[in-house]
């Protein structure tokens, strides 16, 4: 055969090859790879599978107790605790019931959640969910500011709050707990007292501080930072207004309730915003459907809130999504032990 034909026929059978479908021969995208295993397991997961998640909210007597809900309307277990650290008197005393099921769920496999609606730092501690001297309260443009000058009066007195959930989480890491921890939620929300202020020196600088003060003075090396946005009008501008910096989060979220639902604006955004880190539905009371997941396939997790997932979800809805071959489930899970 004339070396010209056989050099031919050899160029069009690897061509041929090449377009055959044969994935193999493909060279795979190199998967990110961090400190933490339950990071790298959301990394992993990204555009693949998305996790089930369930929020806790007091009482801490009973820190699974909408976790337990889940169960029994599913048969399956979320493969998301999360708690919170709260703010009345009795939730505070009761935090270390909280952590102790921190523990149990990761000890089951399930990815560890922990937030604080913490009480105004200018204001006394306990406190309520009220406007007057509550969560809901507010700090004065002075006030903010000598809150995040560094060393001032109200700067101490906040960190000596901070000092007091460092002691749980510090339990955490000892028990090798990692912690995707989501402080000043919904940063973009004016109602709560660290929330609403824009720009360099507002809710931002706020979370920087404490980031800072908690890995740094405080050595928490097992906290995943979460950094967490409520999906208002003004979203497209609050990426940007409200991000701490990429060396500031590892997680991106979102909370969904302004009744449209999961747009794929928001997605695009919250993809455009978390430039390559995990993203995930940070809160939710009604939730994404197993279709809505699979063609916005890169939300890592969702996190029902509480009560309001029942109350704006039959029944029916939920189980349909925790039995969706897309979805993670606690049994799915690969667990954390060596």
């Amino acid at each position: 055969m004339n070396i010209c034909v056989i050099l031919l026929s050899s160029l069009l059978s690897m061509t041929a090859c090449s377009k055959s479908g044969d994935k193999t021969s493909q060279p795979e995208v190199d998967t990110p790879k961090t400190a933490f295993k339950s990071l790298n397991y959301l990394y992993e997961i990204s555009g693949k599978k998305t996790l089930s998640g369930m929020h806790n909210r007091e009482p801490n007597t009973t820190p699974a107790i909408w976790t337990e809900k889940i169960m029994t309307t599913t048969g399956k277990y979320p493969a998301l605790w999360s708690g919170d650290f709260l703010f009345q008197a009795d939730n505070i005393d009761n935090r270390q019931l909280m952590i102790d099921e921190a523990v149990r769920q990761w000890n089951k496999g399930a990815v560890i959640n922990i937030m604080w609606h913490a009480c105004n730092p200018a204001l006394d501690e306990p406190c309520n969910w009220d406007d007057g001297k509550g969560v809901l309260s507010k700090l004065t443009d002075a006030q903010w500011e000598e809150l995040i000058t560094d060393g001032s009066a109200l700067n101490l007195k906040w960190k000596s709050r901070i000092d007091e959930v460092c002691v749980y989480l510090q339990q955490l890491k000892d028990k090798k707990v990692e912690v995707l921890w989501r402080p000043f939620h919904e940063m973009n929300q004016g109602a709560f007292w660290w929330g609403g202020r824009s720009g360099a020196s507002g809710t931002r600088k706020l979370y920087q501080l404490m980031h800072d003060y908690m890995v740094t003075t405080k050595g928490l090396t097992n906290l995943i930072w979460v950094w967490d946005l409520q999906d208002f009008s003004s979203l497209s501008g609050d990426v940007n207004d409200y991000n701490p910096g990429a060396s500031y989060f590892d997680v991106a979220a979102l909370d969904v309730y302004d009744g449209s639902g999961y747009t794929q604006a928001k997605y695009e955004l919250m993809t455009r915003a978390a430039a390559g880190k995990p993203f995930a539905i940070g809160e939710c009371q009604r939730l994404p459907t197993a279709s809505e997941l699979r063609t916005q396939d890169k939300w890592c997790f969702f996190m029902g809130w509480s009560e309001l997932t029942f109350e704006n979800n039959t029944d029916a809805e939920i189980k349909a999504l925790y039995s969706s071959d897309n979805i993670v489930t606690l049994d799915k899970m690969p667990g954390w032990n060596d």
